[in-house]
């Protein structure tokens, strides 16, 4: 008997499995997520995605033939009770490498609906996020328990058709024992299946270069950025993420990055020259034209969590859920920019850019002891100082999650407030922090013992998953709220809807009392980044979000001195041109500060972060080719793609390395 032979067939049994199960799950995928009403039109670009994403996925799933060769077939030629134990370990294995796919894909799922893409680096950014509200947001808003118990019917098919794959018929080998054709035969077999092997995992080639990757998906697929999403098997996108790690830039040499620091350098300070200077940010060192307001005794920076802008936008205007944010915007005093991106794609790198006054370019500065202990001279409360502010952050959880009480203190701040401190001890309250409406009157009332200048930097929390809040008791009730659209919603953006409105409620109602109460104060009111509760299809013909509705967050800014022109006409911004902003509203002529990015008050044609760029036409993210247009449409948005590299990708990376710069370079921070 040539068990070489009989064991082989067996492997190549087996290795038919992955594939089909990457496809089923690609099937899935789309039907689940597709952003049209029908396939017609999409057959080409079907079929090279399908074709795409089976070479790619045979980057991990050729190992199932290599490994049960080497590791079941080749030791039973040589002892025949591994070879009568042979099926048993290849059905093992192969059951645990198809669990593996099956979580890869369960993951996947949850991650596209959270933020309407597959694996990326935002994965890296959950190391240090609160792990109870990770459980609670897996378990009761995705169901968890049952996708822990789909576990046993999925593993029980997985079992059987593992089974019928190791039950098909083998063809019997016509070559007699010990002859040199028997050891001919089989050495080609061999040499075969290695061959077939690296032929798979190359992409159906045996160049290593011609392997599939995210920059070489057919045209006809990448143009439609739903399927070039769809193309990638779930390992694989892993697997990119793994290669990818939050901390690269520390792996730079300071030969690396000076090039690209030395491309958003002023004119004046290119060619090397701000090595010269004491601090690299010191090149970015500005003067203020002089107060364009009635300096304010109190300036409010409210971030609100998950606070996005599109559905402060026309065609959402049936849900009801932002009118706070509406009314605030129709105040005559009231200027908005509605294309403006975030510092950071999630809360943390968001609000530790908005506090440090550099980009945290995926560093998790907020967790760096170096910066625990000092600062650069770009933050926004020591700046202020040299105004006379004194510095509050008022924020509506506990500041010790994420190590915001080391590291506010140390960019400026001169008290840090946790509502689970100063509110009452039964205040309610999610896994993130105590329920807006309660810390928000809170914190009013503290204000009200605060008699000097002072910047308040407030942070809430509610608007955040698993959704669980019980909306009835607050006051939401969705057929009055929403009584044209109410029936379109499912069960979970019922909860995502009333979330909303309770935080935009809870927030503008705070916003109402400050203004009343102190008429001079300047009022920021800003997001901490997108968040896509209610999908497009509930009031549009469209299905599928808009790069503009996954990236940009809302802003607004109240001041009794304001008027429409305030803005310059700008339509674009972001959260780093608001430290500028702030000061030229209310620094006196000369005064020196430091800031990345210039003002609002003066014209912006494109703005550019470690992660998404916008200009005044368009929005994309850094990482990807593909854009779309920033014009609010009802439609299927248009998708465009830059030939060769990403145009704004050089200058992105420039404000990455300087924030590398600064971490591999402690001694430059100064002690606050």
């Amino acid at each position: 008997m040539n068990y070489f032979w009989q064991g082989l067939q067996q492997d190549y049994h087996i290795f038919l499995l992955a594939p089909i199960l990457c496809a089923i799950f690609r099937t899935i995928f789309i039907l689940v997520y597709k952003p049209y009403p029908s396939f017609k039109g999409k057959e080409v670009a079907l079929y090279h995605c399908y074709r795409y994403g089976f070479w790619w996925g045979m980057d991990f799933n050729a190992y199932v033939l290599l490994l049960s060769m080497i590791f079941v077939t080749i030791p039973g030629v040589f002892n025949n009770t591994w070879f009568q134990i042979g099926d048993s370990l290849r059905l093992t294995g192969l059951l645990i490498y198809a669990l593996v796919l099956y979580t890869a894909f369960i993951g996947k799922m949850i991650f596209y609906r959270q933020f309407n893409d597959t694996y990326n680096k935002l994965l890296w950014l959950g190391r240090n996020a609160e792990k109870h509200n990770l459980l609670d947001v897996f378990f009761k808003q995705y169901h968890g328990a049952i996708l822990l118990l789909s576990y046993l019917p999925v593993g029980a098919l997985l079992y059987g058709a593992i089974i019928l794959l190791l039950n098909i018929p083998m063809i019997p080998s016509i070559f007699e024992e010990g002859t040199v054709s028997y050891y001919t035969f089989n050495s080609c077999c061999f040499i075969g299946t290695i061959l077939f092997f690296y032929y798979c995992r190359y992409g159906g080639t045996f160049n290593h270069d011609d392997k599939p990757e995210w920059d070489e998906i057919p045209s006809v697929v990448k143009k439609d950025i739903f399927l070039s999403r769809a193309c990638i098997d779930d390992l694989c996108a892993l697997e990119n993420v793994w290669h990818n790690p939050l901390d690269a830039l520390l792996t730079h040499t300071d030969e690396d990055d000076e090039p690209l620091i030395d491309s958003i350098m002023p004119e004046k300070y290119k060619n090397l020259k701000w090595k010269e200077l004491s601090s690299p940010i010191e090149a970015f060192c500005r003067t203020a034209q002089g107060p364009r307001i009635k300096k304010p005794k109190n300036i409010f920076l409210i971030v609100g969590e998950s606070y996005t802008q599109y559905l402060l936008d026309k065609p959402y205007e049936k849900l009801h859920i932002m009118d706070g944010g509406k009314k605030f915007r129709k105040n005559p005093h009231t200027v908005s920019v509605d294309n403006f991106i975030p510092a950071g794609p999630l809360s943390r790198p968001s609000i530790v850019s908005l506090m440090s006054g550099i980009f945290d370019a995926r560093l998790e500065l907020n967790e760096r002891e170096n910066f625990w202990a000092g600062a650069t001279p770009a933050a926004l409360p020591i700046q202020l100082k040299k105004l006379g502010y004194k510095s509050i952050y008022w924020y509506g959880g506990n500041p010790t999650y994420g190590s915001f009480h080391k590291f506010a203190p140390a960019v400026g701040f001169d008290k840090v407030m946790g509502a689970t401190e100063f509110c009452p001890k039964d205040s309610p309250k999610t896994w993130v922090g105590i329920y807006d409406h309660i810390f928000l009157e809170k914190t009013a009332e503290l204000l009200k013992d605060i008699d000097e200048p002072t910047f308040h930097y407030i942070y809430t929390t509610s608007n955040h998953g698993p959704y669980k809040m019980p909306l009835k008791k607050l006051g939401f009730d969705a057929k009055t709220v929403m009584s044209d659209i109410a029936d379109k919603l499912s069960k979970r953006e019922h909860k995502a809807a009333g979330t909303y409105w309770y935080a935009d409620k809870a927030l503008q109602k705070f916003v109402d009392d400050i203004i009343d109460t102190y008429p001079d104060s300047l009022v920021i009111v800003t997001g901490d980044h997108s968040s896509l509760p209610i999908p497009p299809a509930t009031v549009t013909e469209r299905r599928d979000f808009s790069f503009r509705e996954t990236i940009c967050t809302s802003f607004a800014m109240y001041h009794r001195d304001f008027d429409e022109s305030i803005l310059s006409g700008n339509v674009i911004a972001s959260h780093m041109n608001i430290l500028p902003t702030i000061f030229e509203l209310i620094a006196p002529r000369g005064f020196k500060y430091y800031s990345l990015l210039p003002s609002m008050l003066t014209p912006l044609d494109h703005i550019v972060s470690p992660y998404h760029w916008i200009n005044n036409d368009n929005v994309g993210k850094i990482e990807e080719l593909t854009y779309q247009s920033t014009i609010v449409q009802t439609t299927t948005m248009e998708t465009h793609t830059f030939n060769g590299e990403n145009p704004y990708k050089k200058e992105s990376d420039g404000f990455s390395a300087l924030t590398g710069w600064l971490v591999r370079h402690p001694e430059l921070l100064q002690t606050n």
